[in-house]
Order: structure tokens, then sequence, then C-alpha cells
């Protein structure tokens, strides 16, 4: 657990910041004996958040292969 005075976190705000990432907290305390816990924030994220690709393909392609695989599992073909 590092703690630094008000003045020292002012001063060394970046390395305080690294601190606390890697650390998960780091606390600050004023001439007064007040402690301030500094905490990363957790980014949120949904499992479907996925990258895009870019796909040098048009719709009408893709429609095709959709209709394509569609055949394949159903063992019809509708033209």
């Amino acid at each position: 657990m590092q703690v630094y005075t008000y003045s020292e976190a002012r001063q060394k705000l970046a390395r305080v910041l690294e601190q606390a990432e890697s650390a998960g907290k780091v606390f600050i305390r004023r001439k007064d004996g007040r402690t301030f816990a500094l905490v990363p924030e957790q980014l949120r994220s949904s499992p479907l958040d996925i990258p895009s690709i870019k796909a040098d393909i048009s719709t009408e392609e893709i429609v095709s292969i959709v209709r394509k695989g569609r055949e394949r599992i159903t063992g019809t073909s509708k033209l």
C-alpha cells in the first residue's frame, strides 16, 4: 500500500497514476490527516463488443453466400 502526501502526489502525479494502475490503489494523505484512495476506473465492456473488419465484398455477394449456406442445410435450391 503506497501512501503519498498531498504535495508529493501533486508534484509526481504521473508516477502516482502509474502506481495506482499497477497496484490497484494508492492513498493520498492531507496535512490534516484525512486520507483519500486513488483507484483506477474499471472499463466495462460487453462480450458483444467485437472489432469490426474491413471486407471488400458487396451486399449482393454476402446475400449469395448466405443463400448457398442455407441451401446446403435444407437441401433445397431456390433461384
